[in-house]
């Protein structure tokens, strides 16, 4: 069966009018770094609508709204985790998260563990694979063997020690290791991340400026050859900051669109509250950091005349922190964020911009971010690896405006979210999603067609459609031999019951006053966070 794109517009008609580079079009006597380069970016918990590009009213993402104009914009655009390490992981290896094994935020506890978190959940999560596998073929591999120089900027969280960017493909490493937020310094110099130097002249940068300009660095040592840079920054991941500067201009921005009241920020989800309004001007600031730091490589490709020679991708891990780390943002009209198994907890940006090529169209046709790697190897010219990126295909139709074969999409969180998420499997078959429980082992479908925000759950009223994903779903499951959670033997419903009365009680108020406080003309943070105060020492 085939898959259309609906909604595409196409500036130019017809592919061979297209001057679209691979290095199949490349004179053999041209030097090898006729190639294109490739730039990857992707953001740390950035949603789907945290862009004005995407719809954000409140953040302003200049930099990469210029980007998504120069690109293809994935609307139905796919992280294949909805937390970190299982999504990066299927980013490098082009595997769903049920065959490379990552199927949690690498650290997160399992088994008898897990009742050290205090919420007396029902099951007991199983065990997940703790770094990025050795034996698989992962793409900054691919690319190297193809000739390309390769470097790596930011979080990790693939693995520790023997399991670090270098030792899966990345030439060069800076600020890649275990953790998976800015814990060791903060988003303000000193970083003291023990795989990037401190320098003295950086005193009050931001991280996502640093990462800017050792991405850079690199591009323009490597400007003569072919290059793929792969820029993941830790923004926005808890626990965020921003510049006394930044965060008034975003609080001055929110008093003028109008402060909701006290009591209208959050609401109480299954585990945890959940934010409902875009306006933490921290989080807002922290988002500028990173637009102006996107810019500043965007800049650089073009004043090193690399512009019209480079792909670059735009992507995040997964959706955007609605409840759980700082209860940064909504990602309205999207149900839910990170951690979560509905769309706002998958659905992402999904930017791909190829010279030549892209000109701001959109395409809604279902694709997951274990496609980078294949399309990538394609839009260079290289041969795919089907045995190696399994789950992962080429969206070189799709971006000349052609077709794909329909597929069903697969994830796989047998675990509790920190963010209030709940365990789970989820098939996607064309417009209806699935998603499997597996506290209680019952099955919501939905129409995403008709129903992007999931307000209404179809089960009972389609039952053979429900049959039909939920067979597919276990077959797959089978296949994958995944492991499943366990009932906790010692699970009591009125401890649990006792839990979620506290939470409701004591933390939903406390987030309720945490905004208002934020938002006061004369917050203070109480510490030396602000860049800017230390920039202008």
């Amino acid at each position: 069966m085939q898959t259309t794109i609906r909604n595409v517009t196409m500036l130019l008609t017809g592919a061979a009018a297209l001057p679209f580079f691979t290095s199949s079009c490349i004179n053999e006597s041209e030097e090898e770094s006729e190639q294109p380069n490739v730039l990857f970016i992707i953001v740390d918990d950035l949603g789907k609508h945290d862009l004005s590009y995407t719809g954000s009213e409140y953040y302003e993402t200049p930099n990469i709204d210029r980007l998504a104009g120069e690109s293809i914009n994935f609307t139905n655009g796919y992280a294949a985790g909805q937390v970190s390490s299982p999504s990066r992981a299927s980013i490098m290896t082009g595997k769903f998260t049920a065959r490379h094994g990552i199927t949690d935020w690498i650290g997160a506890r399992t088994g008898e563990d897990w009742r050290e978190k205090g919420r007396h959940n029902k099951l007991l999560p199983p065990e997940y694979v703790d770094h990025l596998p050795h034996e698989d073929v992962t793409w900054p591999e691919a690319m190297k063997e193809a000739g390309y120089k390769t470097f790596f900027a930011g979080k990790w969280h693939l693995g520790d020690e023997g399991s670090y960017p270098e030792n899966h493909g990345f030439d060069i490493n800076q600020g890649g290791f275990e953790a998976g937020g800015p814990y060791t310094g903060g988003y303000f110099s000193p970083f003291n991340n023990p795989k990037m130097e401190d320098h003295e002249d950086e005193k009050g940068m931001s991280l996502p400026e640093k990462l800017a300009k050792e991405t850079n660095i690199f591009i323009e040592q490597n400007k003569d050859t072919s290059f793929f840079a792969f820029l993941s920054f830790y923004a926005v991941h808890a626990p965020i900051q921003t510049t006394q500067e930044n965060w008034k201009k975003y609080r001055d921005k929110a008093d003028e669109m109008g402060i909701a009241p006290k009591g209208e920020g959050f609401e109480m989800g299954h585990f945890l509250p959940v934010r409902q309004i875009q306006d933490n001007p921290i989080y807002a600031g922290l988002i500028e950091h990173m637009d102006d730091a996107v810019g500043q490589v965007l800049t650089t490709l073009e004043e090193n005349g690399l512009e019209d020679n480079t792909i670059v991708i735009f992507t995040s891990d997964h959706g955007g922190v609605c409840a759980g780390d700082d209860y940064s943002t909504t990602n309205k009209p999207l149900l839910r964020g990170k951690g979560y198994q509905y769309e706002g907890g998958l659905r992402v940006p999904y930017f791909i911009k190829v010279p030549g090529l892209t000109k701001g169209e959109t395409c809604d046709v279902p694709v997951i971010n274990t496609d980078f790697y294949p399309t990538v190897l394609d839009l260079i010219g290289e041969e795919l690896k089907p045995g190696e990126h399994n789950d992962g295909k080429s969206l070189v139709p799709l971006l000349k405006g052609n077709e794909i074969e329909e597929r069903d999409l697969y994830w796989h969180y047998p675990h509790y979210g920190n963010q209030g998420g709940q365990p789970s499997s989820i098939i996607r078959r064309g417009n209806w999603k699935l998603i499997h429980y597996y506290e209680d082992g019952r099955n919501e479908l939905y129409n995403l067609g008709e129903d992007l925000s999931e307000t209404t759950e179809l089960s009972s009223e389609r039952p053979e459609k429900t049959r039909e994903l939920a067979e597919e779903l276990n077959k797959y499951l089978e296949n994958m031999d995944v492991k499943y959670p366990e009932k906790d033997p010692q699970y009591d419903s009125e401890l649990e019951k006792q839990h979620l009365q506290q939470v409701e009680n004591n933390l939903l108020p406390r987030l309720e006053e945490q905004r208002m406080e934020f938002l006061s003309e004369d917050f203070n943070p109480g510490n030396n966070w602000w860049g800017s105060e230390i920039s202008n020492k």
